[in-house]
């Protein structure tokens, strides 16, 4: 890697503790279409955008537009009534602070909606240390294809190798891999640092606070 220069950000389960509210969602929009199906094996694919979490999911019915847009929907709504309540994660304001104050471009890499993006910028209350953000509408296809985060790389007018990429799932591993980033892994979102680390994750933390507590420390080694 060249001199770091960025760092990108997932923003669900990452900075802001929305893990468990999406897969109680989605189990809740599942359920209401007749279907059933575990929270441990939903959870399991949160990090997906619904353009590849209801396919994943439901193979045998992956081609049924209407059913993904109804259950995108039902997913939407109920997810929505969340909204005054998130909660952002242990240290992730100060984390993002202090890649700003370092003069690191910091860049959102989130696969949320327009408005989900602007309610997620308004929890952490942060905008004066971000450089740029990406939403759904940045990437043909979400995580785990790399498109919102080339999207990102984009925006903060960076090279892969002038940035690393932090994420909590499996998904965000992937699609920074494919990227050619560099990956650092937390398990705020619910997924261990053995299976981030079996992804291709360089190094895992459990939270925000704690990779802040490490930054010194790993910036010399990348």
């Amino acid at each position: 890697m060249t001199e770091l220069q960025g760092v990108l950000f997932d923003v669900d389960g990452t900075l802001v503790d929305t893990n468990y509210l999406h897969t109680v969602c989605w189990w809740q929009a599942f359920t209401q279409a007749g279907m059933s199906i575990p929270m441990a094996v939903i959870h399991r694919s949160v990090g997906m955008g619904s353009d590849r979490l209801i396919p994943h999911l439901l193979a045998e019915r992956s081609s049924d537009a209407e059913l993904t847009s109804a259950l995108t929907a039902s997913h939407d709504a109920l997810y929505s009534t969340y909204w005054s309540a998130l909660t952002v994660l242990p240290g992730a304001r100060q984390l993002l602070r202090h890649c700003h104050d370092s003069e690191l471009t910091t860049v959102l890499a989130s696969s949320a909606g327009e408005r989900e993006l602007a309610v997620l910028r308004a929890a952490l209350d942060c905008e004066p240390w971000i450089d740029a953000a990406t939403s759904a509408a940045d990437g043909d296809s979400s995580k785990p294809a790399p498109d919102l985060v080339l999207a990102a790389l984009d925006k903060g007018g960076l090279k892969p190798q002038q940035a690393v990429f932090v994420g909590d799932a499996v998904w965000d591993v992937e699609a920074a891999g494919q990227a050619g980033l560099t990956c650092i892994g937390l398990e705020s979102g619910g997924t261990s640092a053995a299976e981030l680390r079996a992804a291709g994750a360089w190094k895992t933390f459990k939270d925000p606070a704690d990779l802040l507590a490490s930054w010194s420390e790993i910036g010399a080694e990348l």
